[in-house]
């Protein structure tokens, strides 16, 4: 699990500290990290209360929008696609 403690997971790891939400299609875009998956599963391990729910597709355009310039396809339903977001219960 070394991947896990090295490189842009750090950064993933600071940012779900920090309380604020993320999904999946903000980890590859933002931290360049491709599965998530594993860094969520190392961190419940660690004792991390990790909570998730879905929201539509749009905010997380609207939140990578703030930082990067992330345009979808002009026939996606943004506001009907559901995305899984995570972030640390305190």
């Amino acid at each position: 699990m070394a991947r896990v403690k090295h490189g842009m997971t750090l950064a993933l790891k600071e940012h779900l500290a920090s309380g604020e939400p993320i999904t999946r299609l903000e980890v590859m875009t933002l931290f360049g990290v491709a599965s998530m998956g594993p860094i969520l599963t190392y961190l419940k391990r660690q004792g991390w209360m990790i909570e998730s729910r879905k929201v539509p597709f749009a905010v997380a355009v609207r939140r990578i929008n703030k930082y990067a310039v992330y345009k979808p396809p002009e026939n996606l339903p943004v506001k009907e696609i559901m995305l899984t977001e995570y972030w640390v219960n305190k």
